[in-house]
């Protein structure tokens, strides 16, 4: 790891602590929440207690107010250890659905929905995609009307990460449809609302994460859930997009370095034609192709981190590393599967899980197609 983003006693400090978390409270349970489909909600609070959500949000509102290298380490952390679906259940809650709160939303919903977020008493999550617009947001179609001091909701979202965990949702609906970009506002749903519904959906992997259809028939919300100023809801997502796709590189990497471990220490010890696999050439060939492109995504991520934490834009390279970062994963997963022969196709094996695991990355928090559409307007096309 470089030295100049984690070098400091507090940085390893704070990797123990979270390293500790993982091993006592989230590795034993693994197969628990595999089984739930979903996380136990208790593992928020622990988390809460622990400092561990909220790291780069203002101590006024009980965040911790650290730079983003803390969130790097969090996420490495929680990546590394192979259940993709708890990781995407606690960072949909820590750095997906709380950001625009936490920017632009009000004092008055700071305190009622995002301290509580903070301290893991209550759980959020992101709607935005919708049965007819996932990448292309600008489609949606969920629409809210304004009535006196409320707004009426009606649509519905798919394929929505802790749709049943969820105390509280942001939810970006259309507003002012003569608008354009301008017609979109993010409003703050609580789940116990009349007319609010979900249904769970059945995945292929990410099994302890809940990911279900939301539905809002006639949901009213006061006017003064709205994040930020009406109509800034486009803008405000795209922004906290970039929180949600570098979290995912950072995670998605950690693991399959973890991954690429883990498969390394078993081809040492699998013996095939009277010698370890290790010491075959084709398979070291397969080793260091791996770590190449791991090297490669990893540093990508880095500077984004860089950029993070000196405050600029990072836009142009999160969006080149979520697209290097899917593609790397989904490569290290497959390899990885084939070095641990018919044992990593069993649905119990570290390869096995990260290979359906990984296919979400170049799919979810924007597809790799849209990821090169945006570029290709950055560089001039």
């Amino acid at each position: 790891m470089p030295n100049d983003l984690f070098n400091t006693p507090e940085h390893e400090m704070f990797r123990s602590t979270v390293r500790k978390f993982v091993e006592t409270e989230l590795a034993p349970r693994s197969r628990e929440f595999d089984e739930m489909g979903r996380i136990d909600k208790s593992i928020y609070k622990k988390m809460g207690d622990l400092g561990l959500l909220g790291l780069r949000y203002d101590p006024k509102w009980g965040g911790a107010g650290l730079d983003y290298s803390f969130t790097t380490i969090l996420f490495e952390e929680l990546g590394a250890w192979g259940n993709a679906g708890v990781t995407m259940g606690i960072s949909v809650h820590s750095d997906m659905a709380t950001p625009s709160l936490h920017d632009f939303g009000s004092d008055e919903l700071r305190a009622r929905f995002l301290v509580p977020a903070i301290k893991g008493e209550m759980v959020s999550a992101i709607a935005v995609t919708e049965p007819g617009a996932g990448s292309d947001v600008s489609g949606i179609k969920t629409r809210a009307v304004r009535d006196g001091d409320e707004w009426v909701i009606n649509g519905s979202k798919m394929y929505i990460t802790n749709a049943a965990t969820a105390d509280w949702l942001c939810v970006l609906v259309v507003t002012d449809p003569g608008s354009g970009y301008g017609g979109f506002s993010q409003i703050i749903v609580p789940t116990d609302t009349p007319g609010f519904r979900y249904e769970l959906l059945d995945k292929i992997g990410n099994w302890s994460s809940d990911t279900g259809a939301l539905y809002f028939d006639d949901v009213r919300v006061p006017f003064a859930n709205t994040i930020g100023d009406p109509g800034r809801g486009f803008q405000q997502q795209m922004m906290q997009f970039q929180d949600e796709r570098l979290v995912a590189c950072i995670t998605a990497l950690a693991g399959s370095q973890r991954l690429w471990e883990i498969t390394r220490d078993y081809a040492k010890e699998r013996i095939l034609f009277g010698k370890p696999l290790s010491k075959m050439q084709v398979s070291q060939f397969k080793f260091v192709e791996m770590q190449i492109q791991l090297e490669a995504a990893r540093e990508l991520t880095y500077a984004c981190v860089r950029r993070r934490i000196q405050g600029e834009d990072a836009t142009r390279e999160i969006s080149m590393a979520k697209v290097l970062a899917g593609r790397t994963i989904r490569y290290v997963a497959d390899e990885c599967m084939q070095l641990h022969g018919g044992y990593g196709y069993m649905k119990e094996s570290t390869a096995g899980r990260a290979f359906v695991d990984a296919r979400l990355m170049s799919i979810g928090g924007g597809s790799d197609e849209t990821m090169i559409h945006y570029l290709a307007k950055m560089l001039g096309f």
